[in-house]
Formats: C-alpha cells, sequence, structure tokens
C-alpha cells in the first residue's frame, strides 16, 4: 500500500469575531474567513478504516469556532498564531497553514490576509 500522506483543507469557514484596534473596531464584530490546511500520515487511517487513527477535522473546526467567536483580538498575528495551535495540536499534524482574511478592512481591496504557517519538526 502507498504512504498516505492525507491533507485537510478547510475553506472558506465564515465566522464573526472583534479584531482590530481602532474604536469602531472594538465596538462591532467583523467577519473574517478562515482557511486552513494540515498534513498528516494517514497510512494507518487508510489501511484500517479506523476513526481512531484519522486526525478528526470536526472537532478541530469546531475549536476554531469557538475560540473565534469566544475572544478579541487586536491583530491578526495573534488570531492566526492561536488558530495555527488549534490545527497543529493533534500529534499527527506535521504541517500546518491558516489563513485569516479581514474582507472591508481596506476600501479598494477585496480583503486583507494573514498566513502563518507550521513544521513540526522546525
Amino acid at each position: 500500500m502507498p504512504v498516505g500522506k492525507a491533507i485537510i483543507d478547510i475553506k472558506n469557514l465564515r465566522l464573526r469575531t472583534f479584531i482590530g484596534f481602532n474604536p469602531e473596531e472594538r465596538e462591532k464584530q467583523q467577519d473574517i474567513i478562515v482557511n486552513a490546511v494540515m498534513h498528516y500520515d494517514a497510512s494507518d487511517a487508510m489501511a484500517t478504516d479506523n476513526v481512531d487513527q484519522a486526525v478528526n477535522y470536526k472537532s478541530i473546526t469546531k475549536s476554531i469556532i469557538h475560540h473565534v467567536e469566544n475572544n478579541r483580538f487586536l491583530l491578526l498575528e495573534k488570531l492566526v498564531c492561536d488558530l495555527l495551535s488549534i490545527c497543529s495540536e493533534p500529534i499527527a499534524i506535521d504541517y500546518a497553514s491558516v489563513t485569516v482574511d479581514k474582507p472591508h478592512a481596506l476600501r479598494f481591496a477585496d480583503s486583507v490576509s494573514l498566513t502563518i504557517d507550521y513544521h513540526r519538526n522546525d
């Protein structure tokens, strides 16, 4: 059986939170869009069809939602770093990347985004 490198890709998770340091940003929630990518060796899950051998992307997504909706952030850097910690928490994850977009953050741009990635061996 081939080596099973799995890539989980959570796309366009649309949430609302308090993000920013300007007075209006601290008083009104803003839309954000979360994209997360996680890599792990899925060989055991593929061979056994055992749920316990796979990374549970539903529980990761629930943790992301809970964290975003129940906290306030001054900087995108802090928010993205927190979400990256959630995504890289399962021991099987050897690489993760999180991007958060703030739509309408700049008048003439669709969004502003920040991406941070993680490598287990770094």
